[in-house]
């Protein structure tokens, strides 16, 4: 900046443009408000139909968010702008109070061109004579170095904020020019840090990364302005070489317990990083995918896929770019698999092969590990990847039709990863065989099919199940069905799975209810795409999970806010007469509660199988697993009926407006925790009889219960009357359960027997 630009400089277009800024802030704030209370609660409210459910209604939710990102893009950018007019104006006040204080000591000040001189008046000396001209010739450059500085780097901090998305807002936030420029800034100095020769990393080194990523990891402008500084090839040498301890045997000895700290809060980072629009990123994520099936530095024998993937086990990754990562992993598994024919030798890991995860579950050479942990976090981009081809049936492979005809079998990638793959052995820190790689799948087929991250209950921002979630739900019910050891040999899969089914009960009870012509589809409204299952597939797949006490739990749990849902959902008089189920009260509270106890039965004989067959667990597993829902559940609780928390269909037109379904459920929910904490199935013993009996009375409780708070919310003068009938429904419930589950059993010609 030149000296005349800002000794004479007129603030008021900068000021004009803080008050514009000031006031369009104002007026997106109504607009944020409108969107948010309006348009999206309504869409939240609407009776969508078809693929309105799905699609419009996210499209709406999407939307309204963007109100909520411009007024965030708009505040940090009004923050940066006044900022920097208020440190601009500073400057100059401090240029003119120096001018002023020069002549009180004989100086004059010229300007010429951009510059400036300072020398004494002719006919007057300063006191200190040349040491005071010099004096004030530096302090004058300074303020001129400064309001310089302040310029630029706000222009860059600008520039770097608005070019963080092509489309729409950026949801950054930043208070003021100087955080915004310290992202930049701490970007460049660790990236620099980064880059060097693993040999040259210091424990100073270490420790300044570590703490730096961890400050800045969710800081778009700090990540995307860390990882194109860095670059691809230099992010996967980096943590290539880090990996490598005879590198600086001293920092991983010092520093070893830390490793896996660095490894989050780098994956953090470059998660965030890959949310960038900028063409700088653009060209980040298709170097990073070209570089996958390569060779990683001069003495490393990891391949690009085995390093990146340790690096995405943490945040969330922008779904494109794990679309083509995914892609292309699969093209570098089918090459050194022989399109799936035996394990890959690539991925398994050697004596000398450097640990490339730190977090002590495996080893990290199988990539697919570590990438299908990234799609645990990326609902859209895992459904995608589900539902690739793995092999067509015209390709060299020895995956064969199971109908006798023994023609070759086309696979998805979940087919494949599901039921065909050879995972490489792996060990933990500790030695034991590691489960991380089909845990990590279980984890991403819960995000696949759900639409929210795994590990997290939906919300009324989930929207209903699409078309291809729901055909993934489809051949993972059927796949369980052809062989439950999928599961029954994986158990710590379960817990994913369990979770999946709860936010399926929706369509679990319309499949037991063996109806294509009724009125199933009003007694179980769904919202969004039904999964069409077989009866047969979902009894074996609820003996399955029963059979593991956190699956267990998500699905009984479910089973019975979802009962309570629905309870209200029919009796509530506001309910629309074109929806409700064209029976009467009691025979609609008799056929809820049948299916209810039918799904609450053969959990309980996949319990039974569990504590009295070979596994021997303890009832008190079960009844801990399900206390320990409680918390999961607590928000859970009303998000919408069918939509979230799949209760019914969606919250159509005043028939949950009240909450009154979340009351119903609420208090079902808490008498089954009650009945957790109070163990009433610990003093079953080991005794089958004793274990359906329980669990028999139990369901008849929760059914009961559920009818007559719900008869109670709504004054219905037959509220004397619902408990028997629930009792009624429920008894044939558990007939069933027994009846489908023996079948079930002759099938499979297994031991397990109801009751």
């Amino acid at each position: 900046m030149d000296f005349e630009a800002l000794h004479s400089a007129n603030f008021k277009l900068l000021d004009d443009t803080v008050g514009d800024w000031t006031s369009m802030l104002s007026k997106l704030e109504a607009l944020k408000k409108d969107a948010q209370d309006g348009l999206h609660k309504k869409a939240l409210t609407a009776d969508w139909a078809g693929d309105n459910a799905v699609i419009s209604r996210e499209f709406v939710g999407k939307t309204a968010g963007e109100f909520g990102d411009a007024v965030t893009q708009a505040t940090s950018i009004r923050n940066i702008m006044q900022d920097t007019r208020d440190e601009l104006k500073a400057q100059q006040r401090l240029l003119k109070d120096a001018m002023e204080r020069g002549r009180g000591k004989n100086l004059t000040v010229t300007v010429k061109g951009g510059g400036f001189t300072v020398t004494e008046n002719p006919d007057k000396k300063a006191p200190n004579g040349q040491a005071d001209v010099d004096a004030l010739a530096k302090e004058l450059q300074g303020i001129l170095n400064t309001a310089t500085e302040i310029d630029n780097s706000a222009a860059t901090a600008l520039k770097a904020l608005v070019d963080l998305t092509d489309h729409g807002f950026s949801d950054a936030k930043y208070g003021d020019r100087d955080s915004a420029v310290n992202a930049v800034k701490e970007a460049e100095r660790l990236a620099a840090i980064a880059g060097k020769k693993p040999e040259d990393l210091t424990t100073a080194d270490f420790d300044a990364l570590n703490a730096g990523l961890k400050k800045y990891a969710t800081d778009p402008i700090f990540a995307e302005h860390f990882a194109t500084t860095l670059g691809p090839r230099k992010t996967l040498d980096f943590w290539a070489g880090l990996s490598q301890p005879y590198e600086h045997p001293e920092l991983n000895h010092d520093r070893h317990k830390q490793f896996g700290e660095l490894q989050k809060n780098l994956s953090l980072t470059l998660a965030a990083a890959t949310q960038a629009d900028t063409p700088e990123m653009s060209r980040w994520k298709y170097e990073m995918v070209n570089l996958g099936d390569q060779p990683v530095g001069k003495n490393s024998v990891s391949q690009g896929f085995q390093v990146m993937s340790n690096l995405m086990r943490w945040g969330n990754y922008d779904d494109q770019f794990l679309k083509d990562y995914g892609t292309k992993l699969i093209d570098a598994e089918k090459k050194y698999t022989h399109n799936g024919q035996h394990v890959s030798m690539m991925w398994q890991r050697m004596g000398m092969d450097p640990n490339l995860n730190h977090t002590g579950t495996d080893s990290g050479n199988d990539p697919m590990t570590g990438f299908l942990a990234a799609l645990s976090n990326s609902p859209d981009a895992a459904t995608d990847f589900f539902h690739a081809d793995f092999v067509t049936k015209d390709e060299d492979h020895d995956f064969k039709e199971e109908d006798g005809k023994k023609e070759k079998r086309a696979l998805t990638n979940f087919d494949y990863l599901f039921e065909e793959r050879d995972w490489p052995q792996e060990t933990n820190d500790k030695g034991k065989e590691s489960t991380e790689g089909r845990n990590n799948l279980a984890m991403a087929l819960e995000a696949a099919t759900t639409g929210h991250p795994a590990g997290q209950m939906p919300t009324e921002e989930t929207p209903p199940h699409n078309k291809d979630q729901a055909e993934l739900m489809q051949r993972l019910v059927a796949s369980v069905s052809d062989d439950p050891e999928r599961l029954t040999k994986h158990s710590y899969m379960s817990d994913s799975i369990g979770q999946i089914t709860s936010e399926y009960l929706p369509d679990i009870n319309r499949a037991m209810s063996d109806d294509s012509r009724g009125n199933t589809d009003k007694l179980f409204p769904i919202a969004g795409t039904p999964a069409e299952l077989e009866h047969s597939d979902v009894t074996r797949l609820l003996v399955t999970l029963g059979q593991d006490p956190k699956a267990n739990a998500a699905v009984e749990v479910g089973q019975a806010a979802y009962l309570g849902g629905l309870m209200d959902y029919h009796l509530n008089p506001n309910t629309p007469e074109d929806q409700r189920y064209p029976q009467s009260p009691q025979t609609t509270i008799e056929d809820i509660s049948r299916k209810s106890a039918e799904i609450s039965g053969t959990l309980a004989v996949g319990r039974q199988e569990a504590i009295v067959g070979p596994a021997a667990k303890e009832a008190k597993d079960f009844a801990d697993s399900v206390a320990q829902q409680k918390n999961a559940w607590s928000g859970a609780i009303g998000t919408g009926i069918g939509v979230g928390v799949s209760f019914v269909a969606t919250p159509v037109g005043g028939a949950i407006a009240s909450g009154v379904a979340g009351t119903v459920s609420s208090v079902v929910l808490e008498h089954i925790f009650q009945q957790a904490e109070t163990d009433v199935l610990k003093d079953a013993g080991k005794k089958a009889g004793d274990l359906w009996q329980q669990s028999r009375e139990s369901t008849f409780d929760m059914n009961q219960l559920a009818a007559q708070e719900a008869a109670k919310a709504h004054n219905l003068p037959y509220a004397d009357q619902v408990a028997d009938w629930a009792k009624r429904g429920g008894e044939n419930g558990f007939s069933d359960a027994s009846d489908n589950a023996r079948h079930m059993a002759d099938e499979l010609e297994t031991e397990i027997q109801p009751g």
